[in-house]
Formats: C-alpha cells, sequence, structure tokens
C-alpha cells in the first residue's frame, strides 16, 4: 500500500511539472511575434522621437493579442521576407496591442489590425490603405503584397515630398 502512494504522489508531481512546462512561456520580446529580427520601439512617444532623428517613416501596427484576425495577420506579416526586409531597413516599427491617445492613428475608428503609416513630418499618411473600404487601414492575410506595395510608397513619399 505505501509502495502504491509513494508511485502515485511521484506520478503526480511529474505530471505537474509537465503542464507547468508546457504552459509556461518566455519573455514576451517588443515583437510580439511580428519579426524578431525587427529593430521595434517600445512606445509611441518614443516611436516618434526616433522617427524624427532617423527620418524614416514610421509603421504603426495596432493589434489584440487575443484577435483571431490579427494572429493571422501575424503570422502572414512574419513570414514574408520582403516585408520583413523593409521593416527592418527602411521603417521605425511599432507594434501596439492598446490605443494610444493621438486620434489621428484611428482616422477611421478603433479596430484591429489597422496599419498606419506616418512620415517624419508628423503626418499619417491616409492615402496609403487597405483593400477594405469600411476598415481602411486593415489588411488580411492574403493582403501582405498589397502592403508590401504600400510600405514601398512610404518611403517613396519619403523621399520626394521631404
Amino acid at each position: 500500500m505505501y509502495r502504491w502512494s509513494l508511485f502515485a504522489l511521484l506520478f503526480v508531481t511529474c505530471m505537474e511539472v509537465s503542464i507547468q512546462k508546457k504552459t509556461k512561456k518566455g519573455p514576451q520580446t517588443l515583437s510580439r511575434g511580428w519579426g524578431d529580427d525587427i529593430t521595434w520601439v517600445q512606445t509611441y512617444e518614443e516611436a516618434l522621437m526616433t522617427m524624427t532623428e532617423s527620418k524614416k517613416p514610421l509603421m504603426v501596427i495596432h493589434h489584440m493579442e487575443d484577435c483571431p484576425h490579427s494572429q493571422a495577420l501575424k503570422k502572414a506579416f512574419a513570414a514574408d521576407k520582403v516585408v520583413q526586409e523593409l521593416a527592418q531597413e527602411d521603417f521605425v516599427m511599432l507594434n501596439l496591442i492598446h490605443e494610444t491617445t493621438d486620434t489621428n492613428l484611428a482616422p477611421d475608428g478603433h479596430y484591429v489590425p489597422r496599419i498606419i503609416f506616418v512620415d517624419p513630418s508628423m503626418t499619417v499618411r491616409a492615402e496609403l490603405v487597405g483593400k477594405h473600404g469600411s476598415h481602411m487601414f486593415a489588411y488580411k492575410p492574403s493582403d501582405i503584397p498589397y502592403l508590401a506595395e504600400n510600405m514601398k510608397k512610404a518611403k517613396i513619399l519619403l523621399h520626394t515630398e521631404l
């Protein structure tokens, strides 16, 4: 009887350790899964300061961790080599899971996911929109090539207007 009790205790302890290992997540990085090779800024204020110093456009990604549309877009964004390279080399990057107080970053509402471009003159580039009329700044995973084109346009606008 004593052996069975000891065996049961050992078994339960091993199961608890196994469950803890499976549910334990590593430390969260600023990328939040959008691209670990990209340099991300932590706050909107830091993004604005970095943008004006670097003279690179800012790309703001609004998303939520528990939103399936955000998760799908994140997966497509992280897997696309062109988008990752553009983000890494040519943009100040910020991903937000909380809204900012700047209403300019929600020109057509507070929905997720949405991606907004801001140039170093602090102008939101309202002409760089997604394909979905009701939510102008929304992108779907299938829109990643279109997002890459908008990123390239943001670079061109930067060099032609500033």
